[in-house]
């Protein structure tokens, strides 16, 4: 079968890249993609539209450069599809809860045509033909996600959940789209994956507690689930729970913590720090006590300690430095919006954290609003003379806010406090 790529020259900020270029599970999203058809497709020819396309009676696959789809979803299709012996397109029920949640926002590729979705990926079985029949594809969602949780941060939702499917699809048109594919439709998927092949195989089940007993390990600790390359350092006292995928030549500290992630290469990970739901891409270096919930950090970027991010999407070569904190929930209980294509419109999510683009790097101390954007090559440094010393600092006593004065008009020490550059006391001064 020959496959057929539509490229999608789209620029996804702030990355300022296509998405075919953005990392996605620590893989190029036009490599992944290779590596899931290879065994199908053996040639390629890469065009802008649909009247480039060669003219062939060949068996053809075709497709659009920004979709985002695993291995299950593009199995379950082309069997399917070489099935019915007919020109096909891949469709969705339209009410199917995991494109309805999280696959219809802020895009264009997947849209609703009569009674189901549709999107851009193709089956012709003798060349490219006119009006292939839908052929729709469950992608057997579930809810999952976090139950206990005041009702304050999701009254319109209930939970706070996401429909986790089996079969992953979504066109990637926005950086939520890059956020979904790394967490909700990736790693977390994994989780999702698992529980159902527990569920229905006695073998699966067994194998994973066979691992479990021989290497004396908790059930989801087993080797089993947890995967490990080669040359890795894992200190004794981390707990690392699967399904998680760690590369080579791997550090880990101890004391730390990941679950149900994805490590790359040649990747540092300090005392203290803890990882979920998140995808660590090659090189990448989180000193101690950094946390990552629901995040992707593509290759070669560093994470500094104490820094927390939460439902984020970091590019390459990025420096987020110590103390910083992305938030994801409005405190106001209004909708919350990202910028796409020059306008802000609604994520769809009760919660969700920000991107940072390439070879950015953020200083120590800020604080992220939910759905904000930085674009590459932005540096941003902490320029607040109440909080940071810009300075040598001689020998003495200061005080910031200066000192109130019990005596003297109030008005005049809430200008102090307000105008004044900070003090500089000599012990006399303090004594007076």
């Amino acid at each position: 079968m020959k496959r057929i790529v539509l490229r999608d020259r789209t620029l996804i900020p702030p990355f300022g890249e296509p998405a075919r270029d953005l990392r996605i599970l620590n893989k190029p999203l036009w490599l992944l993609q290779r590596d899931l058809l290879a065994r199908h497709c053996q040639s390629v020819v890469e065009v802008d539209e649909w009247a480039e396309i060669p003219p062939s009676n060949d068996e053809l696959l075709v497709h659009k450069d920004n979709l985002y789809f695993n291995e299950d979803l593009i199995e379950t299709f082309i069997a399917s599809a070489r099935a019915t012996g007919q020109p096909c397109q891949v469709a969705f029920a339209h009410d199917d809860a995991m494109i309805t949640s999280h696959a219809t926002r802020l895009q264009e590729g997947i849209r609703r045509a009569g009674d189901v979705y549709v999107a851009d990926m193709y089956y012709f079985p003798k060349g490219v033909v006119d009006d292939p029949e839908p052929l729709i594809i469950d992608t057997e969602p579930q809810e999952m996600g976090y139950y206990h949780i005041p009702s304050y941060m999701a009254p319109n939702q209930g939970d706070l959940v996401f429909q986790v499917p089996v079969r992953n699809f979504c066109s990637i048109e926005n950086w939520v789209h890059v956020f979904m594919a790394n967490s909700p439709l990736g790693v977390f998927s994994w989780g999702r994956k698992l529980e159902k092949d527990v569920a229905e195989s006695w073998r699966t089940k067994l194998h994973i507690w066979f691992r479990s007993m021989i290497e004396r390990k908790h059930f989801l600790s087993s080797s089993a689930v947890v995967k490990i390359g080669k040359n890795c350092s894992i200190d004794p006292t981390a707990i690392i729970q699967g399904p998680t995928v760690i590369g080579n030549n791997v550090n880990i500290g101890a004391g730390v913590v990941i679950t149900n992630s994805l490590i790359g290469s040649n990747v540092t990970i300090m005392q203290g720090s803890q990882l979920m739901l998140s995808v660590v891409s090659d090189r990448c270096y989180l000193p101690f006590r950094a946390a990552l919930f629901m995040t992707a950090l593509m290759e070669n970027s560093m994470v500094a300690q104490n820094t927390c991010l939460q439902l984020c999407v970091v590019g390459r070569n990025t420096f987020i430095g110590a103390g910083n904190t992305c938030t994801d929930f409005d405190l106001l209980g209004k909708p919350i919006k990202t910028l796409h294509r020059g306008r802000l419109e609604e994520v769809g999510l009760p919660v969700i954290g920000s991107a940072i683009g390439h070879n950015c790097k953020i200083g120590s101390g800020f604080v992220i609003y939910p759905a904000r954007n930085i674009e590459s090559g932005t540096t941003l440094i902490y320029g607040d003379d109440h909080s940071v010393i810009p300075k040598n600092v001689a020998s003495g006593i200061y005080t910031r806010p200066p000192i109130f004065y019990p005596d003297r008009d109030p008005r005049v020490n809430h200008q102090r406090l307000n105008d004044q550059p900070a003090e500089h006391l000599s012990a006399d001064r303090i004594r007076e």
